[in-house]
């Protein structure tokens, strides 16, 4: 089995939009005057999707070994990734082996450096690593977990990404992480709006389940600072993504300044073990955030994830369903993990990646075993249109 060579790379979008969270109907949470870097501009503040949230898309990865089999992923890059997928990253694909994983990721990125590094680049050499490890298992039979190493625990705890924690509460969640509505540029007016969202949240859920706040990016070290402070009254855990990613300086300044009681958490926007270094050498985070669909993929993640246990900090990935599942169990410096709240009032649990993915898990009471369905246990949804943008 290991001797078999890969065929054929095909990259995908979706017609008419699809799977990307980004891209919600008017009046889902997810969209409501969430507070971004661009929230500084009045006539951006209401909706992400007005400077551009949405526009990439969902790019969809097959790659096909010799005898058939089929291994696929989706992630965020739209038809700019198809492009760089087809045009660029599948010489290093096609007529490897199956089992050549860490030699094509290395490929990959060192041939893309030039005009890469992070962002759809990343997402697209994600695309690919998540794919091939979804095609091993496949061949294998087994479980992308089994490929890692194996389990380390029965089953995944989770703590819930909405804009109701009282609700996530009730179907069992361990902790619930709301979005910050409103950054600097709206004052003090807008700093006391933030901090009576998380006092009523508090009153609603008591004092024994975690509360989070998720601020995308928004905000500048003396908001943060005065923010953290201001929260931490109500039992506020961490405080997430505050700064712009590249402020690696600010995040170890925020740190220094939080209350002692108070985690700071970031790296969603980060990508490779080199950024992560930075951010973990320069004692910036308490928890680092991955997300395996842009960071670099399983086979990036595993170094992050490694050079993050030497610092005795934990690892908890940005939500993306099977994609960090399979690698969260394998993994004793990830605890806990994130489950994105998607339907559009955030009071029911629905699968993460719906409509794309058949056969996705979702958690009971706040749990979920994974399961041991080869490779990463879904497949394509046949009725959702997709489109092939570019061929090599």
């Amino acid at each position: 089995m290991s001797e078999l060579r890969i065929t054929q790379v095909r990259a995908y979008t979706l017609r008419g939009g699809g799977a990307d969270y980004h891209d919600q109907p008017e009046g889902h949470w997810i969209d409501d005057h969430i507070a971004t870097p661009m929230s500084v501009y009045p006539e951006f503040r209401q909706s992400r999707q007005s400077f551009g949230i949405n526009v990439l898309g969902t790019l969809v990865v097959e790659i096909e070994a010799e005898d058939g089999t089929v291994g696929f992923s989706v992630t965020t890059a739209g038809e700019l990734g198809a492009f760089i997928v087809e045009r660029h990253l599948a010489r290093f694909v096609e007529g490897a082996r199956v089992t050549d994983i860490e030699r094509i990721w290395d490929q990959m990125y060192k041939s893309t450096l030039f005009y890469g590094r992070r962002g759809v680049v990343l997402n697209a050499i994600s695309g690919v690593d998540l794919a091939l490890y979804d095609l091993l298992g496949k061949i294998r039979q087994e479980p992308v977990f089994a490929l890692l190493g194996g389990a380390v625990r029965d089953e995944l705890v989770f703590y819930a990404t909405g804009a109701r924690p009282d609700r996530a509460k009730e179907l069992g969640f361990i902790g619930g992480k709301m979005p910050l509505h409103h950054g600097p540029a709206e004052g003090e007016e807008g700093m006391r709006k933030n901090l009576e969202m998380i006092r009523d949240m508090r009153e609603r859920v008591g004092h024994d389940f975690w509360l989070m706040l998720d601020c995308w990016m928004s905000l500048d070290l003396d908001y943060a600072t005065r923010l953290a402070h201001g929260a931490a009254e109500y039992g506020l855990k961490w405080i997430e993504e505050a700064l712009p990613p590249d402020d690696y300086w600010g995040y170890a300044q925020l740190r220094a300044q939080v209350p002692p009681t108070m985690l700071v958490t970031t790296g969603e926007h980060e990508a490779t073990r080199w950024g992560f270094r930075h951010l973990l050498e320069m004692k910036a985070a308490d928890i680092i955030q991955p997300d395996v669909g842009w960071c670099g993929g399983i086979t990036e993640l595993a170094k992050i994830s490694a050079l993050a246990d030497a610092h005795g900090v934990m690892v908890v990935p940005h939500g993306s369903s099977v994609y960090s599942y399979h690698f969260v169990v394998t993994r004793t410096n990830s605890p806990f993990a994130e489950f994105l709240m998607m339907h559009p009032t955030a009071e029911e649990v629905v699968p993460m990646f719906s409509p794309i993915l058949d056969g996705e898990p979702v958690p009971v009471n706040g749990r979920l075993k994974v399961p041991e369905t080869p490779g990463f246990g879904v497949s394509l949804n046949p009725d959702i249109p997709t489109f092939r943008p570019y061929t090599h």
